[in-house]
């Protein structure tokens, strides 16, 4: 059973998986970057709406964030945590 991390432990965790994903250089998967997205900016607690130039990319962030709008910031921190391990355990 994992233990809960603190919240300076999660913070911690949360910017390592973070500076993971901004070195990597292989492009990710379409449906994580939006998931990771979303987690990141309820984490940040960034509410503000998608700004693409492109319509319908903004309409997919939207969505994302929609999926998100109950979780909190801790628990968004630790969803993109899960993901990025996730990801990395298991890409190809």
């Amino acid at each position: 059973m994992l233990k809960k991390m603190n919240p300076e432990e999660l913070d911690m965790a949360f910017q390592e998986a973070v500076d993971k994903v901004n070195n990597h250089l292989e492009p990710f998967p379409a449906d994580l970057l939006l998931r990771l997205y979303a987690y990141y900016k309820k984490a940040n607690n960034n509410e503000d709406d998608p700004n693409s130039k492109k319509p319908l990319i903004n309409a997919f962030k939207a969505n994302a964030l929609f999926q998100v709008r109950g979780m909190t910031e801790p628990e968004a921190k630790q969803a993109y945590i899960d993901a990025v391990n996730t990801y990395f355990l298991y890409r190809k």
